[in-house]
């Protein structure tokens, strides 16, 4: 299976399409929040994603259960994954959708802290981790703000969810790529993921006391079938077959672009408010993207 050790034209078109959805995505979610519970919201998205993804499968020929050594490392995964998005879900009540993707995105701290352990070839250079200091000084500034000076909507309890949201989002892609699962088709590592979450998630909702809503108004059906079709479906497959094509470290910082666009998003349509703190960290953040994302001078020679 081919591996490419920088990111191309198409690798970025793909993630920069990927990053404006995901940004979109949590002030979807947070719009969608007042009809529906958070945690309900999420299981009904991957009950729907296993389901599109198990047909897309049975199209393709693509074999989900045959052995390969893969099932608890799979399991893990998807366990991983599930509580990020309980964690993400249950933060947007607590914090504005802008944040919370800041905070979220602190995941490709974790990927270049523990993925070189397993992978040599993944480490980073003195430019890369300075790239990773900018980000992590962009999140603890913003951190501050939200403890110290907190927003009208904002709570510490919505940052520090995000912020585990990002931990288990780093996890899941070191657990990918330091397992088996590294090495089967993008639709079976995905389908661990949104298999265990659409399992897992409505057992959380029930034992957190949601009450599951059936009469769903335009809205919030349009939002659920974006955040299915779109965000759990389309865009997690196209992540899944970067993640087994490309260095996941390179990557993973790339994404920092995702807040930018949750800051342009949530300032249009939900009203969040824009701080100084948060540009700059943003600003951070982008100049990280830069550092991490520098080939050395013997590769663009």
């Amino acid at each position: 299976m081919e591996r490419r050790e920088h990111l191309d034209g198409r690798a970025s078109a793909i993630l920069l399409a990927c990053c404006l959805f995901w940004g979109l995505q949590q002030v979807l979610v947070k719009a969608t929040l007042p009809e529906l519970p958070a945690v309900f919201q999420a299981g009904v998205r991957f009950v729907g994603a296993t389901l599109i993804l198990w047909g897309w499968c049975r199209w393709r020929g693509v074999a989900l259960f045959e052995r390969d050594g893969t099932l608890w490392p799979g399991l893990l995964v998807g366990l991983l994954f599930a509580g990020e998005f309980a964690a993400m879900y249950l933060g947007l009540q607590y914090t504005t959708a802008s944040r919370l993707t800041t905070f979220l995105y602190t995941s490709p701290f974790w990927v270049a802290l523990l993925l070189p352990l397993f992978v040599p070839a993944e480490r980073l250079r003195g430019l890369q981790w300075l790239g990773l200091a900018c980000a992590f000084a962009a999140v603890a500034f913003a951190l501050r703000e939200g403890f110290l000076h907190p927003e009208p909507g904002v709570s510490a309890r919505g940052d520090l969810l995000a912020l585990l949201a990002g931990a288990l989002w780093g996890l899941t892609t070191v657990t990918i790529r330091a397992t088996a699962v590294a090495r089967v088709v993008a639709e079976k590592a995905l389908f661990y993921q949104v298999a265990v979450s659409a399992v897992t998630l409505p057992l959380l909702s029930l034992a957190l006391g949601e009450t599951w809503v059936w009469r769903w108004s335009a809205f919030a059906t349009g939002s659920l079938a974006l955040q299915t079709l779109v965000g759990a479906f389309a865009s997690y497959l196209a992540w899944m077959w970067l993640l087994v094509h490309y260095p996941a470290t390179k990557i993973s910082a790339f994404v920092f672009l995702t807040p930018i666009f949750a800051l342009v998003f949530g300032a249009l349509w939900l009203r969040e408010p824009i701080t100084p703190s948060l540009v700059l960290a943003l600003a951070l953040v982008a100049a990280g993207i830069v550092l991490v994302n520098r080939r050395p001078a013997a590769a663009r020679a």
